[in-house]
């Protein structure tokens, strides 16, 4: 199955673009999924159908689907989601409440992973398009399994043999006093199945030849800030990005002096997208005249963007993450377009190398060869950050 992930700001027309890659897709003989794991869902808009949680056909080849985290927890975590909603009950909640905060935060992160991996299985599509949500939500959905399995390694597991084991002795005790009972081995066994099922589907993000993220961007300064640190981390999470689209770009046949001002920074702004994202291909897109919605109007979208081509293709293959050796040193070679050194921070703590850009990390579980070496120095190559690794500490 090809996996293409679109991802971008906030209103830059991501989802008109999943939605115009599916039906030329599907117009090219590809069973064809998009599926919009955004909790705020255009998906439906864009297509201007009835559009649900589980995936209606659209036209030959082609479905539609918004994921529904509610129903994803009650079909799949139907015994957390109980306990849950328990417990908000005897905090004085009511039902409909209870029900409703049941759906903790990060948990529509978990469930489209959960859901990814389902279809990948089930190998029914050979290509599934997700709608992800703007590039903040997108880089946590790509950064749970990293994250997820620090966690589980460290904390969870020795927490769930506790549980299990204490449960009969504290729960004659615990029960009367908070109103509730203690998480029942069921409950507890959920959570780290979940896990299991979307450490499985990392490999599947990471092979840059089934999984592609497509950036979707503006030619507006903030809108290409965001998308370059969209970029970089993305290649911290080794997860490839094969295209850009530039969206809304002001039509040359349009001479109406208001809007020359935008012309000229966009001109300038469309410089800088090919620059600054060089070598990745870019693809530009007008400013339509009508709103992209309905059919119609994404049959136009999908001329302009592919025309003749395959959308299911590999644009550009990425290399994030690579080993060198040279002699008897190794080097660890991280591919942060756009990343100045000063930016990024870096810590070993046994056979794990901690990476810090901002606010994102990554703890990077070493190959062998490197995990009994230490960090000698880095540096900035070609947008790499070239990590060396001695026997001892130069």
């Amino acid at each position: 199955m090809r996996v293409i992930l679109m991802t971008g700001k906030g209103g830059v027309g991501k989802t008109s673009v999943a939605a115009a890659t599916g039906l030329r897709c599907a117009e090219l003989g590809y069973k064809t999924l998009v599926l919009s794991t955004d909790p705020a869902h255009s998906l439906a808009d864009s297509f201007d159908l009835e559009m649900g949680h589980e995936p209606s056909q659209v036209r030959p080849n082609l479905w539609g689907a918004e994921l529904d985290a509610l129903m994803e927890l009650e079909g799949n975590w139907g015994a957390v989601k109980r306990y849950i909603t328990q417990v908000l009950q005897a905090r004085g909640l009511e039902g409909v409440q209870a029900e409703e905060l049941a759906i903790l935060p990060g948990m529509d992160e978990i469930f489209g992973l959960v859901r990814m991996k389902r279809h990948y299985d089930e190998g029914f599509y050979d290509v599934l398009i997700i709608d992800s949500a703007p590039t903040g939500t997108a880089l946590r959905l790509l950064s749970i399994p990293e994250v997820g399995g620090w966690y589980m390694r460290r904390f969870y597991k020795p927490l769930q043999g506790m549980s299990v084991a204490l449960r009969p002795l504290v729960e004659p005790l615990f029960k009367p006093i908070a109103g509730f009972s203690l998480p029942d081995k069921e409950v507890m066994d959920a959570p780290y199945e979940f896990y299991e099922q979307i450490e499985a589907l990392e490999k599947v993000l990471t092979d840059n030849q089934k999984t592609s993220v497509r950036l979707v961007t503006n030619p507006e300064k903030m809108v290409i800030k965001e998308s370059l640190r969209a970029h970089a981390y993305l290649s911290l999470y080794n997860v490839s990005t094969d295209l850009v689209v530039a969206n809304r770009i002001i039509p040359d046949e349009i001479t109406d002096p208001f809007f020359q001002r935008w012309k000229e920074n966009q001109k300038i702004y469309k410089q800088e997208i090919h620059d600054n994202f060089h070598p990745l291909p870019v693809k530009e897109v007008p400013l339509f005249s009508e709103e992209m919605c309905g059919l119609a109007a994404l049959e136009r979208l999908k001329e302009t963007l592919y025309a003749d081509e395959d959308p299911a293709q590999v644009y550009y293959q990425e290399n994030t993450i690579r080993v060198v050796q040279e002699k008897d040193r190794y080097s660890l070679e991280l591919y942060l377009p756009g990343i100045t050194k000063d930016k990024i921070q870096l810590n070993k703590t046994g056979d794990e190398l901690n990476v810090r850009i901002g606010n994102h990390r990554r703890n990077l579980v070493l190959p062998q060869a490197l995990a009994a070496l230490n960090p000698s120095g880095a540096r900035m190559e070609d947008d790499y950050l070239k990590i060396r690794f001695t026997s001892s500490v130069n």
